[in-house]
């Protein structure tokens, strides 16, 4: 059976020494892009492996881009392959922020033509609590051949988002909190508020009081309460730089309204041009 949006703690448990299963761990945080690497070397899932959100899952940041831009997908791939990853793996990905970053590699893995990856429901929080084992000690590298297929369709660029909104075919979905999307507050980018004509959900309402996924049938009722009758495949997700939307893309998957894509230069790309109006409240 393949997994390709959520995994459960005892899944994964079950098939810790199947070859042919890779875990990854993407902890992070904005406020010290160092702590997930060193959480990694303190205590992980046996036989993951790490992945930097920044050194790993983005490419450099440059005048006209967002906090976060897409990887060299080249480059990532070729790291895929020396972390024993190949198009047959079963990948599972996981974090200790409810999937927030991991979130990110999941949407990575299926834009590079790889359908068979599922986010660790609750991360490694929940993994702990369920008394799992984890490990000090390194993988085994066992490298693998992994051949990109990608595709291209899955993300918009900031004029696609643009002309989207002004033809009405595109309905687009701010994952950030209401304060930031109001423009009450913004810790991170120099601009506060949100691009016109946006909804928001903020991406932990996707979760519940234990940080695990709700239900698909509470999912899908929220989701399409929130855009009506709108077509899934016209749904657009952004945040701040391209990251925790993906985890609303996610949500709207494993709620089976799928289709959706990603505004990968999200808030942090769009106030970069002064040109591109801006929303408050």
């Amino acid at each position: 059976m393949a997994y390709t949006t959520l995994i459960s703690a005892q899944t994964l448990n079950q098939n810790l020494n199947n070859p042919n299963w890779i875990a990854v761990d993407c902890r992070f945080s904005l406020a010290d892009t160092e702590a997930g690497a060193k959480a990694y070397r303190h205590g992980h899932i046996p036989n993951a492996h790490y992945a930097h959100l920044d050194k790993d899952l983005s490419s450099q940041i440059t005048d006209f881009t967002g906090r976060h831009p897409l990887p060299n997908f080249s480059l990532l791939a070729k790291k895929l392959g020396d972390w024993g990853i190949s198009n047959n793996s079963q990948v599972v990905v996981y974090d200790d922020a409810g999937g927030a970053f991991a979130g990110r590699f999941w949407w990575l893995l299926r834009s590079l033509g790889h359908d068979h990856v599922a986010v660790l429901d609750g991360g490694i929080k929940q993994w702990q609590k369920q008394g799992l084992p984890v490990t000090t000690a390194l993988p085994t590298i066992k490298r693998a051949v992994f051949r990109p297929y990608l595709n291209d369709n899955v993300w918009l660029s900031a004029a696609q988002v643009r002309d989207g909104l002004a033809a009405k075919t595109i309905c687009l979905i701010d994952a950030r909190t209401p304060e930031r999307y109001r423009g009450e507050q913004e810790p991170i980018d120099p601009v506060a508020g949100h691009i016109p004509y946006a909804l928001n959900r903020a991406f932990q309402l996707n979760l519940d009081r234990n940080g695990l996924f709700l239900a698909p049938e509470q999912l899908r009722q929220q989701f399409k309460q929130l855009i009506d009758s709108v077509d899934s495949k016209q749904v657009v997700h952004y945040c701040g730089s391209g990251v925790t939307a993906c985890h609303n893309l996610l949500a709207m998957e494993h709620a089976g309204l799928s289709g959706s894509k990603l505004y990968a230069g999200s808030w942090s790309e769009w106030i970069r041009n002064k040109n591109r109006t801006v929303a408050r409240n």
